[in-house]
């Protein structure tokens, strides 16, 4: 049987991500093809004395310099702290139970290059790993692959509107090489179109690849709370968005369901839902939505499995659009191929928008169309 590198984002604690490799494994198993997660340890000093640059890499810098506040703020909250750090430890579980196999660790830059030549293809997954910070790494991108190996991406997103023009050298020679390219976003095909004048697919999430009932036979279905419900699940900071949550299930007298403090500290977040749930793993996340009367989130994932799972729900936007590092472009994309733009939240109070029809009929056809295209690129891809 032949095999597969895959290059994914294995160690994050996000629950979208973890849902998304599950998918994306069980989609080369549908396709036979045996696998392994690729493992880099990028951090020699040979490493950092190279990168020194990524200093000045202001999408790179976001990143650590959000991650290190959270971490302090926590520190302020040593309860708070302490269901967070259990919570990674459910999300820990399902990796160990649900992610892999994985390769053995690859320590340095030529050691992963050497490592590559052993694969017959290597893919990097979906989600945003083509983002401006991460590019110094040459491994998400693949050009640690050797010349003589098929490399794939799919589904693959750059997560910001346009590449910085001092990446655009680089980013052109690491999409050249891909011979199966694919990417998640329009927004990301008119990228690769600018920059290397090729056509690729714009595939589905690997986690929209599956219908609610194959997600059922993945996971069983599992009642969490007694009682209808809003899940508010927001991973920005805006207040206003939780303000208008609450209005809204104080209209319609449900409660509200978080999981707060996912990916930054919100001090509006202590006192935000009637129900605050860390001991939460990748499963429980998807039964809170399959059991919700509504979902009001900014979250990618969140809106997929609403959609998946026909429920109402709003999306509202994580960043502003005029921000140059916005990611909003993978909800406009989803939006737009799916027509769904009206659930995108419009400023006007959620009652006015959220219990509007959804033709999920229509949705679901469109989902089916697009299934088989992308199931068409991976078969060629591993042909």
């Amino acid at each position: 049987m032949k095999k597969l590198g895959l290059c994914v984002r294995y160690d994050c604690n996000n629950y979208g991500s973890m849902l998304q490799i599950f998918a994306t494994q069980q989609l080369i198993k549908d396709h036979h093809w045996d696998y392994e997660i690729i493992r880099y340890d990028k951090k020699t000093i040979l490493f950092y004395f190279q990168n020194l640059t990524r200093v000045f890499n202001p999408y790179f810098v976001k990143g650590k310099v959000g991650a290190v506040k959270k971490k302090l703020l926590l520190k302020k909250y040593s309860d708070i702290e302490k269901k967070c750090n259990h919570r990674i430890k459910r999300i820990n579980d399902y990796r160990i139970s649900n992610i892999g196999p994985y390769s053995p660790f690859y320590r340095g830059y030529k050691n992963i290059q050497n490592a590559s030549k052993k694969y017959d293809a290597i893919m990097v997954g979906s989600d945003q790993l083509w983002t401006p910070a991460g590019i110094k790494s040459k491994f998400y991108n693949l050009l640690f692959v050797s010349d003589n190996v098929r490399k794939i991406s799919l589904a693959t997103s750059f997560g910001v509107k346009d590449i910085p023009f001092y990446q655009r050298k680089t980013t052109a020679k690491y999409l050249d090489r891909i011979e199966f390219l694919s990417t998640r976003e329009l927004n990301g095909r008119r990228i690769i179109k600018e920059l290397i004048g090729r056509n690729a697919l714009v595939a589905l999430d690997p986690t929209l690849m599956y219908d609610s009932e194959s997600w059922n036979v993945f996971f069983r279905r599992k009642k969490t709370i007694d009682e209808p419900y809003i899940f508010a699940y927001f991973l920005g900071e805006n207040d206003n968005y939780r303000d208008e949550v609450e209005k809204f299930a104080k209209k319609k007298h449900l409660v509200i369901v978080t999981c707060p403090f996912m990916d930054c500290f919100n001090k509006r977040d202590l006192d935000f839902g009637d129900r605050q749930l860390y001991d939460v793993d990748p499963t429980d996340f998807l039964n809170l939505i399959r059991n919700a009367e509504y979902v009001c989130t900014d979250s990618f994932h969140g809106t997929v499995f609403s959609i998946l799972n026909h429920k109402k729900f709003i999306t509202f936007n994580r960043t502003r659009n005029d921000d140059k590092q916005t990611r909003n472009s993978r909800i406009d994309s989803l939006f737009s191929i799916l027509d769904l733009e009206s659930r995108r939240y419009c400023g006007n109070p959620i009652s006015s928008q959220i219990d509007d029809d959804i033709d999920y009929v229509k949705v679901d056809l469109k989902l089916l169309e697009l299934r088989k295209e992308t199931n068409d690129f991976i078969k060629e891809a591993l042909k």
